[in-house]
């Protein structure tokens, strides 16, 4: 029977956060999709995705379980050529119904950032001028949204959950949060899904050309991402519902 999502879910976010988790505490990333995306607990959601590394996992099943769902690009206008060209490439490949590029107001970026150079003194300002804000816009619609976030991928991410609150006003759904590398790299594997262009030259996490680097064995996953500097994340994750934009403390990320 089709959900009844015309006044929106019931509860409070964290009251239904707790719900969704119990509920599916003990289900594999495909079923969290599958049925979470019908539980009225979550509401309307949308896939936000960079296209980046990893990315062409989750867009596949979502494109398997439910290929009408919105899917959210956030275009930055300085990420890699190759990402863009992926991005063409897997839109096209997975039939994906519903993908909506996203991108700050030119007349904004003018004022902010007019030679393009506030990324080299103010990576913070830049991602909420081009990122942060951008999606924040697009997401007002959404009373969820999917990500790609996985455990193993750092320090900020080890305790993340299959649905995290997101302040008071929205969830955040992990489905892969469990997953490690190998899972990723099977998956793939066995689905025959192209890779971004830029994992074989030692990118395994890829954000904006001037803020990624090549990562080196052994190192973490994301220390190419804002290398020199504190800063982990681009601001649109939060923890506590505080946007997270650099290292938190043990005490912060364990709730």
């Amino acid at each position: 029977m089709p959900r009844d999502t015309s006044h929106g879910p019931l509860g409070s976010v964290a009251e239904r956060v707790a719900a969704l988790n119990a509920r599916y505490r003990h289900h594999g990333a495909t079923a969290v999709l599958e049925h979470a995306l019908h539980d009225p607990d979550l509401g309307k959601v949308a896939l936000v995705s960079s296209f980046g590394a990893e990315s062409v996992v989750l867009l596949h099943l979502v494109s398997v379980i439910a290929p009408e769902t919105p899917v959210l690009f956030v275009d930055t206008r300085m990420l890699f050529k190759e990402t863009l060209d992926y991005q063409r490439e897997l839109a096209e490949k997975l039939a994906l119904c519903d993908i909506r590029t996203i991108r700050a107001h030119p007349k904004k970026v003018e004022f902010d950032d007019p030679d393009g150079t506030l990324h080299q003194f103010n990576t913070d300002a830049c991602c909420a001028i081009r990122k942060v804000e951008p999606l924040e816009r697009a997401l007002k619609d959404f009373e969820g949204w999917i990500t790609g976030r996985k455990r193993y991928q750092g320090a900020t991410r080890e305790t993340v959950d299959f649905f995290e609150a997101e302040g008071d006003f929205r969830i955040k759904v992990n489905p892969l949060a469990h997953w490690g590398r190998e899972d990723l790299e099977e998956y793939m594997v066995e689905n025959r899904l192209p890779r971004h262009p830029l994992v074989a030259k030692g990118y395994p996490s890829i954000g904006c050309a001037p803020c990624t680097s090549p990562v080196k064995p052994g190192e973490d996953p994301r220390a190419g991402r804002w290398r020199g500097s504190n800063k982990t994340e681009c601001g649109i994750h939060f923890i506590n519902g505080k946007a997270v934009r650099g290292p938190v403390s043990t005490e912060e990320n364990a709730a």
